[in-house]
């Protein structure tokens, strides 16, 4: 694919004045944004906004209506010399967890986006495996079914499936999606030591305080790109509430961002009294 120069020398990915519809009703309008190579983003919006349609544009497995979807890894002269290549890691939620596969079985498969499928894998491949899953942390696990892991383990399995493939970039949908606190502070960690590490790492989530507090750049979408930057710059009030069309609280405390939506309406103290003193009367 060849790419303009210009936008080569600064963009791994880049979408220009990109609208996308299902018939005449938009998803996506006028959407401008770019990732450099070495960047770590998050994308973020209300349920709706497109994010997984944005996803798709960026895997290329839609095109957009109107506009320009740009990628490149590398530059020869005036022209893409390699197209950059993506590792998608989906949401937990959507993989069939019963698919009778072992953990470095399934990693394994990430290879076969970049050769023919072969029923045997080589000695470099096997060597590649072991040094991924051992940088997981799941090198142990190996042999074990995916079926049996806990959340952080499938998610670190997916991982592994993608890097095992020597990715440009990382687009992950909702990584913390349906696993506990912990388990997602420890992705985000894991996500960050990639980036530090010269990965490229896109994700969409609906944790506001996950991407302030870990993502150095955040892109709020709703059908339109309401605003991009630090979390310093985009996660104040005036953004969010444009963004998620609600009202939200936006807290600076010890150099962290606290999010929340605000709550309206009676308190569970107004609403369920009698709860409370059957509680009380119980208890005595």
């Amino acid at each position: 694919m060849l790419c303009n120069t210009h936008h080569i020398m600064k963009a791994l990915i880049e979408l220009r004045n990109v609208t996308f519809g299902y018939g005449r009703m938009p998803v996506l309008e006028n959407i401008n944004v770019h990732l450099h190579a070495g960047q770590f983003a998050a994308l973020v919006g209300p349920s709706g906004a497109g994010k997984s349609t944005f996803l798709r544009l960026v895997l290329g497995t839609l095109q957009p209506t109107r506009g320009e979807v740009e990628q490149c890894a590398e530059v020869l002269g005036d022209h893409c010399n390699r197209d950059a290549q993506i590792g998608y890691i989906p949401q937990l939620e959507t993989v069939d967890w019963n698919f009778p596969v072992t953990v470095d079985q399934a990693v394994l498969m990430g290879l076969t986006r970049k050769s023919a499928w072969v029923p045997w894998h080589s000695a470099a491949d096997k060597v590649k495996l072991g040094q991924i899953l051992a940088r997981l942390e799941i090198d142990t696990l190996a042999k074990r079914h995916i079926r049996d892991l806990s959340g952080g383990q499938q998610q670190r399995v997916f991982l592994a499936r993608a890097l095992i493939a020597e990715p440009d970039i990382l687009v992950l949908d909702e990584p913390t999606s349906g696993v506990d606190v912990r388990t997602a502070q420890n992705v985000m960690h894991l996500l960050a030591d990639l980036n530090t590490a010269g990965m490229t790492v896109l994700l969409t989530t609906h944790d506001l305080n996950l991407a302030a507090a870990h993502v150095p750049w955040v892109i709020c979408l709703n059908r339109k790109v309401i605003a991009q930057g630090t979390p310093d710059d985009v996660f104040n009030e005036a953004t969010l509430n444009a963004t998620y069309n609600g009202d939200m609280l936006v807290l600076r405390q010890n150099g962290m961002l606290l999010i929340q939506e605000r709550m309206h309406g009676h308190s569970w103290r107004e609403t369920a009294p009698n709860a409370v003193l059957g509680h009380e009367l119980v208890s005595e």
